[in-house]
């Protein structure tokens, strides 16, 4: 696993191979980073503007990768042990403390938003669960007035309320559904 592109380009992170599934760890491929990642620069984005929210973020490669393409602060949510301790070896790997936030929290049960509202989510739960949809439930007062989400699962999904669909890929056994923040803000 590696950072593909932008000012970390080449740099190897800190491995779990093939994944751990009992700490449910499945890295993103390379390959669908590559491709969700020049989807992302299509829309200008990730910009030296933007603030990444990744949830149940795993080894951090797709904020890291968001990092080094640009994004200006990266805040990483992981509730597991040993993934928290693979994001902080690859934050200090890239040498970006000052540019993310390890929150230990459950991405379904986050507490009121106190800082910036965040532009670009990235959500990649377990793959066949029901927790994509209570994350998102959870991080809409995180997020910005027509904030990109972008979903990693083994299938599409609907979006939750408060959401609209935006854009729809699939990348062999990788499904990436991208939803917009409704802009109204709802009760």
């Amino acid at each position: 696993m590696r950072i593909i592109a932008g000012r970390h380009k080449g740099l190897r992170l800190t491995s779990v191979g093939n994944g751990d599934p009992a700490a449910r760890l499945r890295p993103t491929p390379d390959r669908v980073r590559e491709s969700l990642f020049s989807i992302l620069a299509a829309r200008s984005l990730p910009n030296e503007k933007t603030r990444v929210l990744d949830l149940f973020a795993g080894t951090g490669a797709l904020g890291l990768e968001a990092l080094s393409r640009g994004a200006a602060h990266v805040t990483f949510v992981e509730v597991g042990r040993p993934a928290q301790k693979l994001i902080a070896a690859n934050v200090a790997k890239v040498g970006r403390e000052a540019n993310t936030n390890l929150l230990k929290l459950d991405a379904t049960r986050l507490p009121s938003a106190t800082a910036e509202p965040f532009d670009l989510v990235f959500l990649d739960p377990p793959y066949g669960s029901d927790l994509g949809q209570r994350a998102l439930r959870s991080a809409r007062d995180w997020l910005a007035p027509d904030a990109l989400v972008v979903w990693e699962d083994d299938c599409s999904h609907d979006p939750p309320e408060g959401y609209v669909p935006d854009n729809d890929r699939g990348f062999g056994t990788t499904h990436i559904t991208f939803l917009r923040r409704a802009s109204q803000r709802l009760p």
